[in-house]
């Protein structure tokens, strides 16, 4: 039997804190899981399948993401209708954005899109339990002046290797970062939040395992005392064999923007 393929992209919103990530594991409930089995109960016999534009980890949230939807035989006839049904029936942390057509020729994980991540952070305070959800509280104080220093020195193109968790010998880690800076928090605001929060914002086209926390966790390190800008200048070089060896925590981070290009 002869089957038409439809190919659709959709944007998401969606809040880890409860999720193992994106991509399916066995026994734990992930984003990805949640949107299938979503997706299974209102289209109903159609066969179906979806591909992510990539992976979050767990506890990562997404202010927007994507994933492309191909169904096999029966189109979408009515968008609105659609994204109307498959948000009744989300789980309420979990929010389709939008819905269109593509063509086949569309690749969601290989064409090529720019990513934002922000990481919400606040420093010197213990915070309403309610922030921990998007919000990563730093309990010392920082300074925050050089951390801003500090994140400018990641723009432009450079070795990541230091960057990338548990790298080796075989990997691509030179990459470019389009912008790196740390800004006064007005994106995310709610009447819990402490007074005074930032966001680090990173925007490249691509980003390698736990890079937006290393990245952070080496500016806690400088905001602490730990570490110097001559410090992060010598991790970017070419001959750079240091290994970061703190992660930030994963609850700060958010994929706001995902742009195809």
């Amino acid at each position: 039997m002869f089957n038409q393929r439809y190919y659709y992209l959709i944007k998401i919103q969606y809040l880890g804190y409860r999720f193992h990530g994106w991509q399916k594991q066995p026994d734990v409930k992930t984003v990805h899981l949640m949107i299938d089995r979503t997706l299974k109960y209102i289209l109903k016999d159609i066969r179906f399948k979806t591909l992510g534009a990539g992976r979050t980890d767990a506890m990562v949230s997404a202010n927007e993401a994507a994933l492309e939807l191909f169904i096999y035989n029966k189109p979408i006839e009515d968008f609105d209708e659609f994204l109307e049904v498959f948000n009744h029936n989300l789980p309420q942390d979990i929010r389709a954005l939008s819905i269109k057509e593509v063509d086949n020729k569309f690749n969601v994980i290989q064409d090529s899109k720019l990513k934002e991540y922000h990481y919400v952070f606040s420093e010197g305070q213990k915070n309403h339990p309610f922030c921990a959800p998007i919000l990563t509280t730093i309990l010392e104080p920082l300074n925050v002046d050089l951390m801003k220093k500090g994140a400018k020195l990641f723009e432009g193109a450079h070795n990541f290797k230091t960057y990338c968790y548990r790298a080796t010998d075989k990997g691509e880690y030179f990459r470019t970062i389009e912008a790196s800076e740390i800004v006064d928090n007005t994106i995310y605001t709610a009447n819990f939040f402490p007074e005074k929060s930032y966001v680090f914002k990173v925007k490249g086209k691509g980003f390698m395992r736990n890079q937006i926390r290393l990245m952070f966790g080496c500016l806690i390190k400088l905001g602490r005392g730990e570490v110097t800008l001559d410090y992060i200048e010598d991790t970017l070089k070419f001959e750079s064999t240091e290994v970061m060896d703190y992660i930030a925590p994963a609850s700060g981070l958010i994929l706001h923007s995902l742009d195809f290009q």
